[in-house]
């Protein structure tokens, strides 16, 4: 085993943390990009649309979000915000590019997946289902007024999907929460059949566990599924780090641990992206762990894991049943801030 700081050096290596940061130099920033967007979709609305879509910065909305289906009883949306099916084609146009500019091309590609899947929920549920599935139920939140001068933040969300940003004066300061989640995990009959929209978070993730030696699943691996995701606040609540800390990997293994921390910051555009992986590097590598717990004796294995550092904690959980009632056939994967999300308290 090797305890030099093998994780700094990789991350360093690594294409977000070298080319990332000179394309950050040469191109225009993403908060400046975000608040262009974020001008140009305000332009299209309407009076009353604007009263739907924009609030305080210090609104308690920005903060309460949410990645599960938010309806009544009689199956009305709750969820705040100005919703898709609700705009014209210039308007949804206007909000692919204020996600284009908030995401990189893999993220964004994954976003629109991730909302059209909805269509496929209806398709295994029924009109009947519990659940409303509409590819058009993502709501568009701006808070505060975009500029490269003041505080102000945006999110598009809806069920299975929500990003979340906070500038301040030009500069990205948080770029989380950030939850992206797919049922099926993988499509396993029909057209679609062999689809995976988040296939990186567990192929890189299984690819890590099955390298890990017996003495250190001791501590890599946990006796109990780690929770849900706790949305609707702007603190993770995850505790102390626990599992296995990356000195205690090898080369290869800490390679595999770059590559799916890399795979979680990809969502985000170069220089975001950059600025997060740079956090994890200055943090230093002992302080980073990962932790797992597989069900080998349940139908499908179901599975979680975090990656877990002072300045952010990746978790995954894909332990429930999908809508065709395949068994733990069904992730959610969010990237947090610690010690919380939203930018710095006051």
């Amino acid at each position: 085993m090797r305890t030099l700081p093998r994780l700094v050096l990789l991350l360093a290596a690594g294409g977000l943390l070298g080319g990332a940061l000179l394309v950050g130099q040469s191109a225009k920033p993403s908060g400046a990009k975000m608040a262009d967007a974020a001008t140009a979709f305000l332009a299209t609305l309407s009076a009353d649309e604007k009263k739907a879509a924009t609030f305080g910065f210090d609104d308690p909305h920005r903060q309460a979000w949410f990645f599960t289906p938010q309806q009544d009883r009689d199956k009305n949306p709750t969820r705040k915000g100005l919703r898709l099916e609700k705009m014209t084609d210039k308007q949804k146009a206007a909000v692919a590019d204020l996600l284009r500019a908030g995401l990189s091309a893999k993220g964004y590609k994954q976003a629109d997946a991730i909302m059209a899947n909805e269509g496929l929920l209806l398709e295994l549920e029924g009109k009947g289902g519990a659940m409303v599935r509409n590819p058009s139920w993502y709501f568009v939140s701006v808070f505060g007024e975009p500029s490269a001068t003041g505080k102000w933040g945006w999110r598009v969300e809806g069920h299975h999907l929500s990003v979340n940003y906070t500038i301040d004066k030009g500069e990205v300061v948080s770029a989380t929460p950030l939850l992206f989640a797919s049922n099926p995990a993988e499509v396993k009959a029909g057209a679609k059949k062999g689809q995976r929209m988040l296939a990186e978070t567990e192929d890189i993730a299984r690819e890590l566990i099955g390298s890990l030696t017996d003495e250190q699943k001791k501590a890599a691996k946990q006796a109990k599924q780690f929770p849900e995701i706790k949305e609707g606040q702007p603190k993770a609540g995850v505790g102390d780090p626990v599992g296995l800390p990356a000195t205690k990997l090898t080369d290869d293994q800490n390679k595999t641990l770059t590559k799916l921390i890399e795979a979680y910051a990809d969502r985000l555009p170069g220089d975001v992206a950059a600025g997060e992986l740079k956090r994890v590097k200055d943090a230093g590598p002992g302080k980073v762990y990962f932790a797992y717990c597989v069900e080998e004796d349940k139908p499908g294995k179901p599975y979680t894991y975090r990656v877990h550092g002072p300045t952010f904690v990746i978790e995954f959980l894909n332990v429930q049943g999908d809508s065709a009632k395949n068994p733990a056939n069904h992730i959610h994967s969010g990237w947090r801030t610690l010690p919380q999300d939203f930018g710095p308290a006051k």
